[in-house]
């Protein structure tokens, strides 16, 4: 892998933690990802199963975690299974993870890793002791493309050969434990968002008039890859003009002028980590009035929504919280009328035109990071905090976001260093 080690006690607490979580005498199944192929003999990008990463910090295809605490006998209350290597493998596709590599990574004795073609062997003798099984799934509430992963293949398969065993859904119980990141979680994410830092400012020195979104996509990930970063943690957005309007645009293939914003929704990936980052910057490196005016707004919204960021906060008392203050920065900016305001349908506020995503989500293993809304919010969270202005008839689109960490004494903004301030801005953009 291109980051460095990470201390395996983090990945051995994990573990220990799901298990004070389990009913008795369960047992507890995890898979890798699938290796998704493309076309012909292409294949995509290997992206580990959040889950099994979390638990392992195995990094690998063709992976099974089994967890039994109250196995009778202690060998079989961790096992690993890893794929075989072969020198064959080791020519055409490199490394693979021996047995002490992944004791030293995930802290699982040798004694209790085995290969993945020995699964069946080893599972028979641990599945009868069980009376329930907890199986993984993809429960979120934004997934969108049915793909049957392992996980969903190993269910099928699970049910099949052993219909009379109890099943249980880990994915509660894993949302519990991720929601809340660890002390050796942080310094992962905080790494990702440092090195969004350092691409940020390459980038206010390159953007000018008549480079092409694409061009300074490619500036973007220059300074991921050489900073241990596999790339982007989601498709970057770089949006200039009317594409700002365009929530989820990812084209990035028109040519940026003079006068226009570009709205940049990006942010690096690290050791499966992700930062979450947005700026608006005008594209000549000074901003007009009317620009200066909407990004004053959203921030002065974006300072307030991170106040609200609090421990035993409600979500979605938190969002209308947020709308709130947008309705009034909308109305300064004479975009709403007070009293059309004061008469809207509460559950169809007239914000939403102007401002129609959410303003937080979680943060994590997962860009779009798992979490209970209904659950009070708590220190170790990591929430984004987003809002935008999206005017679609001046073809202006400014949004605003930066990642924060509830703690008991008070918000950190793990942003905090990147610029932000529209004045700090111009300055950066302007002194080459």
């Amino acid at each position: 892998m291109r980051y460095l080690p990470i201390d395996k006690q983090l990945f051995i607490q994990n573990r220990q933690r799901l298990s004070q979580l389990l009913k008795p005498k369960s047992l507890v199944v995890l898979n890798a990802n699938d290796i998704m192929p493309t076309n012909a003999d292409g294949t995509m990008g290997f992206r580990q199963n959040s889950d099994l990463f979390y638990l392992t910090g195995v990094d690998q295809e063709e992976t099974q975690l089994v967890l039994f605490p109250d196995h009778p006998d202690e060998k079989f209350r961790e096992v690993l299974f890893l794929r075989e290597t072969s020198e064959l493998i080791e020519i055409w596709e490199g490394h693979k993870l021996t047995k002490a590599e992944a004791e030293q990574a995930t802290g699982i004795p040798q004694k209790q890793i085995y290969w993945t073609h020995q699964f069946e062997q080893v599972f028979i003798q641990m599945i009868f002791e069980a009376e329930r099984v907890y199986l993984n799934s993809n429960e979120h509430t934004r997934a969108g493309i049915e793909v049957q992963t392992r996980d969903a293949r190993f269910i099928d398969e699970f049910k099949r050969k052993y219909p009379l065993h109890h099943l249980e859904r880990l994915a509660p119980l894993m949302h519990s434990l991720r929601a809340i990141k660890q002390p050796l979680e942080v310094p992962l994410i905080q790494k990702a968002i440092d090195i969004t830092d350092t691409m940020f400012r390459r980038l206010l020195k390159f953007i000018k008039p008549g480079v092409w979104e694409y061009e300074i996509e490619a500036e973007m990930m220059h300074e991921y890859l050489k900073n241990r970063s596999r790339g982007s943690a989601y498709s970057p957005i770089i949006a200039s003009g009317a594409n700002a309007c365009v929530l989820h645009y990812i084209d990035n293939s028109q040519q940026c002028q003079d006068g226009d914003m570009i709205l940049l929704d990006i942010g690096a990936e690290y050791a499966n980590y992700n930062a979450d980052m947005t700026r608006s910057v005008p594209v000549n490196g000074r901003f007009t009035e009317r620009q200066r005016a909407v990004y004053d707004a959203v921030l002065r919204v974006m300072k307030e929504a991170t106040q609200m960021l609090r421990p035993g906060n409600l979500w979605d008392d938190y969002h209308r919280e947020v709308g709130k203050v947008m309705e009034s920065e909308l109305i300064g900016l004479g975009l709403l009328d007070r009293t059309a305001v004061e008469k809207q349908d509460p559950d169809a506020p007239l914000y939403k035109k102007y401002f129609m995503h959410g303003t937080s989500h979680f943060l994590g293993l997962d860009v779009h990071d798992v979490g209970n809304k209904y659950r009070r919010m708590e220190a170790g969270m990591v929430f984004t905090v987003e809002p935008g202005i999206y005017i679609r008839e001046e073809k202006l689109g400014i949004r605003l976001e930066n990642n924060v960490l509830l703690t008991e004494s008070g918000n950190i903004d793990l942003m905090g260093n990147i610029p932000l301030e529209a004045d700090e801005i111009e300055e950066l953009m302007n002194n080459q």
